[in-house]
Protein backbone atom coordinates (compact mmCIF):
# COMPACT_ATOMS: atom_id res chain seq x y z
CA UNK A 1 0.00 0.00 0.00
CA UNK A 2 1.05 3.61 -1.28
CA UNK A 3 0.32 6.76 0.18
CA UNK A 4 0.60 9.68 -2.68
CA UNK A 5 -0.84 13.44 -1.82
CA UNK A 6 -3.30 12.76 -4.30
CA UNK A 7 -4.14 11.19 -7.79
CA UNK A 8 -2.93 13.67 -11.01
CA UNK A 9 -5.68 13.06 -13.32
CA UNK A 10 -8.43 12.71 -10.66
CA UNK A 11 -7.95 15.25 -7.77
CA UNK A 12 -11.10 13.47 -5.86
CA UNK A 13 -10.44 9.50 -6.00
CA UNK A 14 -9.42 8.45 -2.77
CA UNK A 15 -7.73 5.29 -3.84
CA UNK A 16 -6.76 3.02 -6.41
CA UNK A 17 -5.73 -1.03 -7.12
CA UNK A 18 -3.17 -1.13 -9.81
CA UNK A 19 -2.74 -4.79 -10.76
CA UNK A 20 -4.42 -8.26 -11.50
CA UNK A 21 -6.57 -9.29 -9.50
CA UNK A 22 -5.52 -12.85 -7.40
CA UNK A 23 -8.30 -14.41 -9.57
CA UNK A 24 -6.87 -13.74 -12.68
CA UNK A 25 -3.09 -13.41 -11.92
CA UNK A 26 -0.61 -15.90 -13.24
CA UNK A 27 3.37 -16.43 -12.19
CA UNK A 28 4.05 -13.80 -14.05
CA UNK A 29 2.60 -11.21 -13.29
CA UNK A 30 4.15 -8.15 -11.67
CA UNK A 31 3.05 -7.20 -7.77
CA UNK A 32 -0.25 -5.63 -7.38
CA UNK A 33 0.15 -2.07 -5.51
CA UNK A 34 -2.57 0.14 -4.05
CA UNK A 35 -2.35 3.65 -3.64
CA UNK A 36 -4.62 6.06 -0.93
CA UNK A 37 -4.46 9.79 -1.53
CA UNK A 38 -3.82 11.67 1.27
CA UNK A 39 -5.34 15.40 0.78
CA UNK A 40 -8.99 13.59 -1.00
CA UNK A 41 -8.99 11.59 2.46
CA UNK A 42 -8.66 14.55 4.48
CA UNK A 43 -11.24 16.54 2.88
CA UNK A 44 -13.54 14.41 2.62
CA UNK A 45 -13.06 14.05 6.80
CA UNK A 46 -14.97 16.55 9.82
CA UNK A 47 -12.82 14.86 12.12
CA UNK A 48 -10.00 12.75 12.72
CA UNK A 49 -12.20 9.35 13.41
CA UNK A 50 -14.13 9.99 10.25
CA UNK A 51 -10.96 9.94 8.46
CA UNK A 52 -9.84 6.52 10.17
CA UNK A 53 -12.95 5.18 9.32
CA UNK A 54 -12.91 6.72 5.61
CA UNK A 55 -9.12 5.04 5.20
CA UNK A 56 -10.18 1.64 6.53
CA UNK A 57 -13.03 1.86 3.75
CA UNK A 58 -10.92 2.63 1.10
CA UNK A 59 -8.50 0.63 1.79
CA UNK A 60 -10.76 -2.45 2.58
CA UNK A 61 -12.73 -1.30 -0.98
CA UNK A 62 -8.98 -1.43 -2.84
CA UNK A 63 -8.51 -5.03 -1.33
CA UNK A 64 -11.73 -6.04 -2.45
CA UNK A 65 -10.80 -5.12 -6.07
CA UNK A 66 -7.53 -6.60 -5.96
CA UNK A 67 -9.38 -9.98 -4.75
CA UNK A 68 -11.64 -9.59 -8.08
CA UNK A 69 -14.92 -8.12 -6.85
CA UNK A 70 -16.23 -5.13 -9.30
CA UNK A 71 -17.72 -2.28 -7.86
CA UNK A 72 -21.13 -3.48 -8.74
CA UNK A 73 -20.52 -6.39 -5.99
CA UNK A 74 -19.00 -4.08 -3.52
CA UNK A 75 -22.68 -1.89 -4.02
CA UNK A 76 -24.13 -4.44 -3.10
CA UNK A 77 -22.37 -5.02 -0.19
CA UNK A 78 -22.47 -2.05 1.23
CA UNK A 79 -18.86 -0.73 0.38
CA UNK A 80 -19.40 0.92 -2.21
Amino acid sequence: IVIEDSAPDEPDLLGVFDGVPITERNDFESPSVITIFRHPLCASATDERELIDEVAITVIHELAHAAGIDDDRLDELGWG
